[in-house]
C-alpha cells in the first residue's frame, strides 16, 4: 500500500530517496495516549512494503497537551537503517514491515503504576 503523497517528506538515506509521514490527526488511542506515535517510510522509486514506525513518544496532537519531542529526519534515517538490517526490503511488494521502538512509552492508564508502585 503506497504512503499518500501529500504531507510527506523526503529524505535521501545511503543514497536512496525514500518518503515518509506523520499522521496529522492522531488516531483515537494516540489522542488519549494509550498508544504511542507511529509514521510510515517507503522507497520513492517504485514503492513496495512500507516500513510502520512505532516510537515511544506520544502524538504531538494528543488531547491532555502532553509534550512530544517531533520526529526527526536523522531519526528517520536511523529507523531506515535499522529497518534494513532486521529484514525490510523497500523495493520488494509485500505486507507492512513493523517496527516497535515503543520500548519506555507509558500511557496514562500506567501512569498511576509507575507513580506509585507500592500501592500494588
Amino acid at each position: 500500500m503506497a504512503l499518500v503523497k501529500k504531507g510527506s517528506r523526503h529524505i535521501t538515506v545511503d543514497g536512496r530517496i525514500y518518503r515518509w509521514r506523520i499522521r496529522r490527526r492522531p488516531t483515537y488511542c494516540q489522542a488519549l495516549i494509550w498508544s504511542p506515535l507511529t509514521y510510515a517510510v517507503e522507497y520513492a522509486e517504485t514503492p513496495g512494503a512500507t516500513l510502520v514506525v512505532t516510537t515511544n513518544q506520544p502524538h504531538p496532537s494528543n488531547w491532555f497537551d502532553v509534550p512530544a519531542s517531533p520526529v526527526l529526519p536523522s531519526q528517520v534515517a536511523n529507523t531506515v537503517r535499522t529497518a534494513r538490517a532486521c529484514g525490510w526490503i523497500p523495493e520488494a511488494p509485500g505486507p507492512p514491515f513493523q517496527l516497535d521502538q515503543s520500548e519506555g512509552f507509558v500511557s496514562p492508564n500506567e501512569w498511576e503504576l509507575v507513580e506509585n508502585p507500592d500501592d500494588n
